[in-house]
């Protein structure tokens, strides 16, 4: 597995290296933001280790553009940050991270929350030729597709992340139920999570900007208050 490490403090960064590589990973490190989005477009990487506090481009910045930029990998990414304030972790999380560490991290955590990002992906293997669908949409979980059906009866591929994804797939299996913040995190992540719930509310509201006509006032995945979401599609 593939890690991009983005760490402008040398002893930092060869600390995290070090530490990933003694369980096997290959580690590259861009001292820059700027570096970090050129080394991401070369090696395509599985994860990527993020610091928000970095020259030239801080790490919310680059994490919104890898998450705008096609690749034929869409990585896993992990912000790092010096403060523990409730109001960072919310604005990481709102870029497109799928995880948050607080400075000071002891290595033992950093490893399993890596690894936990990447035991994501094995949850979602789904069955051969599995499809569901609903009047507007599509998901083929074997060829990992998903479409929309638009007004003038053509067909639109979906530009979706891998968590975008299953968490469509989540609801289409299920259309109708309701959704808790904490059955979404267990379907999706399981006991390997360890961030805030809210990273649901995050995930939930880019998936809206992709399938939703109206997003503010959604058609499709709509909100239950007090309990969580639910997918209608009639």
């Amino acid at each position: 597995m593939n890690i991009l490490i983005v760490e402008d403090e040398p002893e930092i960064a060869q600390l995290i290296r070090e530490t990933l590589e003694r369980e096997n990973f290959t580690c590259h490190i861009a001292r820059t933001g700027l570096q970090a989005l050129e080394f991401f477009g070369q090696l395509q990487p599985d994860v990527i280790v993020l610091d928000i506090m970095l020259p030239e481009l801080d790490g919310l910045e680059v994490c919104t553009r890898i998450r705008q930029k096609p690749g034929t990998k869409d990585p896993y990414i992990l912000m790092l940050t010096a403060r523990g304030e409730e109001i960072d972790r919310i604005i990481g999380l709102s870029t497109g991270a799928d995880d948050y560490l607080v400075k000071p991290f002891s290595p033992i955590e950093l490893v399993a929350r890596v690894r936990a990002l990447l035991r994501r992906s094995l949850r979602h293997g789904g069955q051969p030729n599995q499809v569901y669908r609903t009047n507007h949409f599509s998901v083929d979980l074997d060829q990992h597709l998903a479409t929309r059906q638009l007004d003038n009866e053509e067909s639109e591929l979906l530009d979706l992340t891998t968590l975008e994804f299953n968490l469509l797939s989540t609801f289409m299996s299920y259309p109708g139920r309701v959704w808790s913040r904490t059955q979404l995190i267990d379907k999706l992540w399981g006991n390997d999570f360890f961030g805030d719930e809210r990273v649901v509310d995050t995930h939930i509201r880019r998936l809206r900007k992709k399938i939703e006509p109206d997003p503010a006032n959604p058609s499709f995945i709509k909100t239950v208050i007090g309990v969580g979401y639910k997918f209608e599609d009639d």
